[in-house]
């Protein structure tokens, strides 16, 4: 990373719209000089941002950045709000807009202090991990993916809580100091209890904070059965929107009068009636095509009531395995729920770029409001990073994007000016006088 003079003009343009958020100039200009170094920097740490900050007089110290980031007196709820205001802002007009609910793992595995990290199994490396649970909502349309929450769910303590109670349970106690210090114990043991959150009941809330703010009228929701509960959907509803989901293949559904698994229903279609599978060709969210061949019909689920069926296969012979969609919409056809659908995988992408480019795991940072603080501002850096203007389109080094503008270019054009800021602090302080010697005493002393 080059040494940062100053704060990137797109950077500084697009945390303008922040600005009441925060108390003190100083304390804005840290955060803005983290949010530019989550971009840019390759280590994207306080420490590793701050290593590479460059000031004209007295610096501050690496202290005063933490502070004025995960300590100071600014509310992080209130950047979610006008952040998913300015993204509203943005997805107006540009066509069919999906929220998708998610979660996903942010690994730290030499973080054990690190709130919400918990050492379970990982499913997706087949390997015992440390990682936080984070649950995201994420509004996507064919130009744009914005992360409008990001929530870390505490981790579940309960069984370690009862099985010390458990070891130092006594029959009875002679001093009172100790009936106090056990009935505190067990309150804050209570306590846990009851502030423990399920990834459903967190998606839950997500959902129902999302529509009372009603800055997305017009979207519906994606997401798969990882936090599809009656509660989520009755919300949806409710709120007169629509819902797309993929079930389990275990699912029961009444057919023809009987409870029977969906994977039965669908290998009974198979095998006696292939002519159900009708062609249709999809367009995806990222605008490719797909054939593939669908079979729908209402259907009756115990709880949820009757809901529209949809089983996808992808192959003419029917031969892959199946995927089964549902939706509350009983007047959509295949082809709609199948693209609302494929905007769910909008989540998944927010995941990936989030980790690899904006520092969504990478913060070290321990404390409850400090790692909300963390995740709230990777967000932003995501969704403006999206929004920088690309820089070398025209370039030999593009010429696999083929006119399109990517994210590299995106980087690339808020790199350029940080080495812009840095070489005119150069220029002036070689006017100046200064020896090289003392310009890099000034650029990173020793």
């Amino acid at each position: 990373m080059l040494p940062m003079v100053e704060v990137p003009e797109t950077i500084r343009r697009g945390m303008a719209e922040y600005r009441d958020v925060f108390c003190r100039d100083e304390g804005f200009e840290h955060v803005s000089r983290y949010v530019a170094g989550l971009m840019i920097s390759p280590n994207k740490t306080v420490q590793g941002i701050y290593d590479w900050q460059v000031y004209e007089g007295e610096q501050p110290s690496r202290r005063a950045m933490h502070e004025a980031i995960f300590e100071a007196g600014w509310d992080d709820d209130d950047l979610m709000v006008q952040h998913r205001a300015r993204v509203a802002r943005d997805h107006q007009g540009r066509g069919r807009e999906v929220i998708s609910l998610d979660w996903t793992q942010a690994h730290h595995d030499r973080g054990p202090e690190i709130h919400g990290v918990t050492k379970a199994y990982d499913y997706v490396e087949k390997r015992m991990a440390q990682f936080q649970t984070v649950v995201t909502a994420v509004v996507s349309n064919r130009e744009l993916i914005d992360g409008l929450e990001t929530v870390v769910q505490a981790p579940r303590v309960e069984v370690e809580e009862v099985a010390y109670l458990e070891a130092t349970m006594k029959e009875s106690y002679q001093q009172m100091e100790a009936v106090r210090e056990r009935l505190l114990e067990l309150v804050h043991h209570l306590v846990h209890r009851l502030q423990y959150k399920k990834r459903t009941e967190i998606a839950v809330e997500l959902v129902r904070q999302i529509e009372d703010e009603g800055r997305f009228p017009e979207a519906h929701y994606a997401f798969d059965n990882g936090v599809l509960t009656l509660e989520l959907t009755r919300l949806i509803e409710s709120r007169g929107k629509h819902w797309v989901t993929e079930i389990e293949c275990s699912r029961h559904i009444n057919w023809k009068g009987e409870w029977r698994r969906v994977d039965q229903v669908a290998a009974e279609l198979r095998e006696q009636h292939p002519e159900s599978f009708r062609s249709l060709t999809v367009r995806w969210r990222n605008g490719e095509k797909k054939e593939g061949w669908a079979f729908s019909k209402v259907v009756r689920l115990k709880r949820y009531g009757s809901k529209r069926l949809v089983i996808v296969h992808e192959k003419q012979d029917l031969t892959d395995p199946p995927r089964f969609l549902l939706t509350d919409a009983l007047y959509w056809e295949s082809g709609r729920v199948i693209e609302i659908w494929s905007y769910r995988w909008g989540s998944e992408i927010f995941h990936e770029f989030s980790k690899q480019v904006t520092g969504l795991e990478s913060a070290q940072v321990r404390k409850e409001e400090a790692v909300k603080r963390h995740f709230r501002l990777s967000c932003v850096a995501q969704s403006l990073l999206q929004r920088a203007p690309a820089s070398g389109s025209t370039s030999e080094r593009f010429e696999f994007a083929k006119g399109q503008s990517t994210f590299g270019q995106r980087c690339r054009t808020i790199a350029r000016e940080v080495l812009h800021a840095l070489l005119k602090l150069v220029q002036r302080l070689l006017a100046e006088g200064r020896s090289c010697d003392q310009v890099l005493e000034v650029l990173m002393p020793a």
